[in-house]
């Protein structure tokens, strides 16, 4: 039965590849010369190709290692996304007031992670689901809270408020962390040319994001 595996992707590997967010799209051109366009899907979703980071025959054992452990497209994993890992802009520090949560309203103790795309226009609400152990900071109405009074699961990116620390009502949520794209395998074929590789060919190692 296919499981989600709580591994990194080899880094060195992951931060050389390429790759981003997907789109799906639907246009129809009507009669007039006019456009309509559809979404068939609210979120969006990220597809890399590894093989672009691939450099060395170490490395390429590495990945050939980790392909087969997940037995290839059956089990997710964890995927550092090198342009986008982090609750905060680029070059900037994480706080705990990077991305809102929610509005406490006095008894509700769960929040779930997010990441919000954009503000003026159709600000984009992403959840995320696998947070860096260890990296999460949460504050309440702009002041940080001590890690004794919430826990966050990095298996879910579920931000729990221990008892007696539920926010108050009308108390902003947020909080900064770093974190990982659940991915897994787009191929049951690993497809390696050993002389195209030593010759500077790139190998082609599709990954693809899931919901875990």
């Amino acid at each position: 039965m296919p499981t989600f595996h709580e591994v990194l992707f080899p880094l060195d590997v992951a931060l050389g590849a390429s790759g981003g967010p997907e789109r799906a799209t639907e246009i129809v051109a009507t009669a007039t010369g006019r456009e309509e366009r559809n979404t068939r899907r609210a979120d969006s979703r990220r597809r890399f190709d590894a093989g672009m980071g691939v450099k060395t025959f170490a490395a390429l054992h590495e990945v050939l290692v980790f392909f087969e452990e997940r037995r290839g497209r059956l089990h997710g994993f964890r995927w550092r996304d090198r342009l986008d890992h982090s609750s905060a802009p680029p070059g900037t520090l994480l706080a705990p007031g990077d991305q809102t949560l929610g509005t406490g309203d006095g008894t509700t103790r769960v929040f779930q992670l997010a990441k919000t795309y954009g503000a003026l226009h159709a600000p984009y609400v992403r959840a995320i689901a696998k947070p860096v152990a260890g990296s999460v900071r949460v504050a309440v109405a702009g002041g940080e809270k001590a890690a004794g009074t919430f826990a966050c699961d990095a298996s879910t990116g579920l931000v729990t408020f221990l008892p007696g620390h539920a926010p108050p009502a009308g108390a902003r949520v947020s909080a900064g962390f770093l974190f990982d794209v659940p991915v897994r395998f787009d191929t049951d074929f690993l497809e390696v040319d050993l002389s195209a590789f030593a010759a500077g060919a790139i190998p082609r190692i599709p990954v693809v994001e899931i919901r875990p």
